[in-house]
């Protein structure tokens, strides 16, 4: 055990659920009307509790076990089996690794929030949420950084798929879901409205910001300069992304919008978080750069000519942010083309599919979508029986 390394992996898990609760939280609840404001949080805050506990029962097994197979990693960690507090994984107690891995079982499938935020039943969200974690992400983990099928030595051959911190595991497969979940739902009833507190908007993604230094610096696994680059290079990406964003807004509709550079600084940490442990500062700009007027025109995309409401645009930012960063690995020379297309393919038709029968499987046994008069009413007091703005008191 190296203990340099254990101090920084802590504090990294801490940053990285810190991103989900409450930045993400935050981010998503400022974007949807004041009457869904606590449905989003009861979302977020829900999905980390029972990933939490699926993670430790059979999703770390799932994905990191020690079973042959480069398709799952077995049963044999079943509920931490094994794992003591001498346990190792590298230079780090193997606890920590399980720890530091759940925050990302838990933001990945919280990711998906977005998608169907104001109109989705909560039995549904559990039901699909910890099934997708399982069925879906678990076993994506395993093929990409659990020494699966994807990774060195696997179909690629020697030289494996490169996702250094989730543009495939994470953004891919979550930005795939969201945009499936929303096409299954359909619209609301009223998708014109304006975000009730940007706000709220600007502190969650500031917090996303922060915590993202522990998404992509922590995944090096270690306090070393590996580490520090890929903080560097997070914070490079994100920052040009907010300012491309912003221009290219200001260029087409004349006035650049606080919600708007926010989300174009989501889009470059979702872009950079697959290449942060492969490129240097100048990609890092590039990769930001183009980010942030490539993801604002996907959303433009899915809105108008897709006509699909993605309510808070998941795949336009994560989705496609994540699958370019993936990309420009290749085109930077850090990776295979063959392995990096590849991936991206196989894991997007196993992800369309599972999420697809998930879909079908969980509406079966809970509602999809709320009645139209709860929808009207806000998810807040329909389904949650509060309200986040009292105005009497």
């Amino acid at each position: 055990m190296n203990a340099a390394d254990t101090a920084w992996i802590m504090t990294a898990t801490a940053l990285v659920l810190f991103m989900t609760l409450p930045g993400l939280a935050l981010f998503y609840g400022g974007l949807v009307r004041s009457r869904n404001v606590l449905s989003v949080f009861m979302h977020c805050y829900a999905i980390a509790c029972l990933m939490s506990v699926l993670w430790f029962f059979v999703g770390y097994s799932i994905a990191f076990g020690s079973g042959t197979s480069g398709f799952w990693g077995g049963l044999d960690k079943l509920g931490l089996n094994g794992v003591t507090v001498d346990s190792l994984s590298g230079t780090l107690p193997e606890i920590l690794f399980f720890a530091f891995q759940m925050t990302f079982a838990i933001i990945t499938p919280a990711l998906i929030v977005g998608a169907y935020v104001e109109r989705v039943g909560f039995g549904f969200v559990m039901l699909f949420s910890g099934l997708w974690m399982l069925i879906c992400y678990a076993p994506v983990v395993h093929w990409v950084w659990g020494g699966g099928f994807l990774a060195d030595g696997g179909i690629f051959g020697d030289v494996g798929v490169r996702d250094f911190a989730g543009g495939i595991v994470v953004h891919e497969t979550a930005g795939l879901a969201a945009l499936i979940i929303a096409f299954f739902l359909g619209a609301r009833k009223n998708s014109h409205t304006p975000p009730h507190n940007p706000g709220f908007v600007m502190i969650g993604a500031a917090m996303l910001w922060v915590g993202w230094f522990g998404f992509n610096g922590g995944s090096q696994l270690a306090a070393d300069g590996g580490a520090a680059m890929a903080i560097t290079v997070t914070h490079i990406s994100a920052a040009t992304a907010s300012l491309s964003w912003a221009l290219w807004e200001r260029i087409k509709f004349g006035k650049s919008s606080m919600v708007g550079i926010v989300t174009g600084t989501i889009a470059g940490l979702a872009s950079i978080t697959p290449a942060s442990g492969f490129v240097g500062p100048w990609e890092a700009l590039i990769i930001g750069a183009v980010a942030g007027v490539m993801c604002q025109e996907a959303v433009l995309l899915i809105r108008n000519k897709a006509k699909i409401d993605d309510t808070l645009d998941v795949f336009a930012v994560h989705g496609v942010g994540g699958i370019f960063g993936t990309i420009m690995i290749a085109a930077f020379g850090a990776g295979s083309w063959a392995a990096q297309l590849g991936s991206l393919a196989i894991v997007g038709i196993y992800t369309t599919v599972v999420t697809v029968a998930l879909v079908f499987i969980c509406k079966a046994i809970t509602p999809l979508r709320v009645s139209e008069e709860e929808e009207t009413t806000g998810l807040d007091l329909a389904v949650h029986g509060e309200r986040a703005y009292d105005l009497t008191s």
